[in-house]
């Protein structure tokens, strides 16, 4: 007699890591990713025969950090409950202890949960806020933080900045930011884009979406600089923009500079109908159709 399928949870994991040893998120073959490495730790952990399909808030590239990320995976109810083994502590406490203690220093797991219904770690997320570090004044650079800040060697005007990238924020196609990718949208929903200079005279950018397409960040961080430097005006970024493609002006920058900081998520009755309004195709106002999704 054949034995009955486990029943499975839906597990949320919150991590984080120094992305400057791995080539992105996403596994790839002969390269050392993100993905296959927290995958193969729950193999270890679960004692499974395979590792586990996660399904992450944001794919990050070669070189990006994240001390927000968030992952969901489905895990055999069976699997789970051996994981605390003769201790007393709940299977998800368990997973955050036995995770750590077999994932690399550059990985680290903050929280296992079951997650509520209707929980989908990348299509229930109606924001992810992205962090970038830049510096123009190379001699003050901290050689402790040279895998997470961006250099440039011509100084920059925090106020040029602040008023070019401010005139982004809204529901727009981002088609001039974004890396094309067949049947993809780039319409996305920018809720801030904001500098400060922090007290160690580093350009902090915060960049807030419900969503990003490929390499949006890092090129709308690119845009910024040439209005920064005084080679761009101030209206130049709304012009890139409505012109909807890409300019060769705006360069795509060092990816160690970035960081994805947050993964904000609706409460637990509206996570299903985000799901739902997140696989939907955007259009914008007026019903103007997308040219061309990533987290």
């Amino acid at each position: 007699m054949e034995t009955p399928p486990s029943a499975l949870s839906r597990l949320r994991v919150d991590f984080a890591y120094d992305g400057t040893g791995f080539s992105g998120w996403a596994a790839q073959p002969g390269r050392r990713t993100v993905e296959e490495t927290l995958a193969v730790a729950w193999q270890t952990i679960l004692r499974s025969e395979a590792p586990p399909r996660l399904t992450v808030a944001g794919r990050t590239d070669a070189g990006v950090h994240a001390r927000g990320a968030v992952c969901h995976l489905d895990v055999a109810d069976d699997l789970l409950a051996r994981l605390p083994g003769r201790s007393d502590r709940r299977p998800v406490e368990a997973a955050v202890t036995r995770l750590n203690g077999v994932l690399p220093g550059d990985v680290v797991v903050r929280a296992v949960r079951v997650a509520p219904e209707g929980f989908d770690a990348r299509f229930s997320a109606v924001e992810r806020r992205y962090r970038y570090r830049l510096l123009d004044d190379p001699a003050r650079l901290d050689p402790l933080r040279r895998h997470d800040t961006a250099v440039v060697r011509r100084p920059l005007d925090l106020s040029r900045m602040q008023e070019a990238c401010a005139g982004l924020v809204g529901l727009h196609d981002f088609a001039a930011f974004c890396r094309q990718r067949e049947g993809a949208t780039t319409i996305r929903t920018l809720l801030e884009y904001s500098w400060v200079r922090d007290d160690q005279g580093v350009l902090v950018a915060t960049v807030r979406a419900d969503a990003f397409c490929h390499s949006m960040v890092r090129a709308l961080i690119g845009g910024a600089v040439p209005v920064g430097e005084g080679r761009r005006d101030r209206e130049w970024l709304r012009s890139v923009l409505a012109g909807a493609r890409r300019d060769p002006g705006v360069a795509v920058m060092a990816p160690h500079g970035l960081s994805l900081d947050e993964v904000v998520y609706p409460p637990d009755p509206e996570l299903q109908a985000r799901a739902r309004e997140a696989r939907s195709v955007r259009t914008l106002p007026g019903g103007r159709p997308p040219r061309g999704e990533d987290g």
